[in-house]
């Protein structure tokens, strides 16, 4: 038996990709999903994969409406988030409280990490975000999601990009512009985020991997497997980062937040991540994309709490 696994080729899980890392004992059968999202979307709605890299956010908001899947404190992506959050040039000099009573497009739908992360941003700066009418550019993973009054989702065919230009939003979050009147809102936005890092110890948290609840339940020693399998590949990936780093987004932030922490920028388990845990899953709640706050714990299954790698 293979075990169907959806997972993007990146840093942490090249050596488990490419097959320098294996086990027999765990016979992972990777999956080819070319849109990472709609892969999400797969196992979010219909448990279509045994095992699946999973945005954080969606994967709270699942865990709250019944998803049978549960995660693993492997944590495969992160990220600086005060450059998602763009304006126009000519609007760059806006303080962030300024903001309030105006519209901000979300790239895709309300729950997506990185809008949450970037809300949560804007938040540290004073914005009111009850105060502000967000407007996503599409739905939700979890279906029966229902988000906050005021979100709504912009008009059938219009993009981000073109609603910013023309004046229709204030800014947008996400959405990655490339368009030479477009900016951060943060100057330097990197750098705000590095000092955030330095203060709190909070370094955003992307996406984690999950399991089927019935692979649980039939194998409980399973996912501590899959666990140090992902442990050894990252591991890997973080002698290299040491050694030769490449000039690439996330060799250069993942290099940054080694010179701050002095330490593997991204450990894996749950203890050496409580700061950005504790620090999202208030967030979640702050924002309404959760009703009830979960105890980091209860996020993850139970025979990979202690671990750490």
């Amino acid at each position: 038996m293979t075990l169907s696994t959806l997972t993007r080729l990146q840093g942490a899980n090249r050596a488990l990709i490419e097959g320098a890392v294996s086990s027999h004992d765990v016979p992972l059968a990777f999956v080819d999903e070319p849109v990472l999202v709609k892969g999400f979307r797969k196992m979010v709605r219909n448990l279509e994969l045994e095992f699946a890299e999973m945005a954080l956010t969606t994967y709270i908001t699942a865990k709250e409406h019944g998803v049978a899947f549960t995660a693993l404190p492997i944590f495969l992506v992160r990220d600086f988030h005060h450059g998602a959050t763009q304006v126009l040039r000519a609007n760059s000099a806006t303080p962030v409280p300024d903001l309030a009573g105006g519209r901000i497009g979300i790239n895709r739908g309300y729950t997506v990490t990185t809008g949450v992360w970037g809300r949560a941003a804007l938040a540290q700066a004073g914005l009111d975000l009850e105060a502000v009418t967000w407007v996503c550019s599409g739905d939700e993973h979890v279906a029966s999601y229902t988000p906050p009054e005021n979100v709504t989702r912009a008009p059938e065919g219009r993009t981000l990009e073109e609603m910013l230009l023309e004046g229709e939003l204030d800014a947008v979050v996400g959405a990655n512009i490339g368009h030479p009147d477009v900016v951060p809102l943060f100057a330097d936005p990197d750098d705000a985020a590095a000092q955030v890092l330095r203060q709190t110890g909070v370094f955003p948290i992307n996406h984690l991997v999950v399991m089927r609840d019935d692979l649980l339940r039939q194998d409980p020693s399973l996912a501590q497997s899959v666990f140090t399998l992902f442990s050894e590949a990252k591991l890997r990936y973080i002698d290299r980062l040491r050694a030769q780093p490449d000039d690439s987004r996330q060799d250069r932030i993942l290099s940054r937040v080694m010179q701050i922490t002095g330490t593997d920028p991204l450990p894996y388990g749950i203890e050496p991540n409580r700061a950005t845990l504790d620090a999202l899953v208030d967030t979640a709640v702050s924002q309404h994309i959760i009703r009830d706050r979960p105890t980091v714990e209860d996020l993850f299954a139970a025979g990979t709490r202690e671990l750490q790698g």
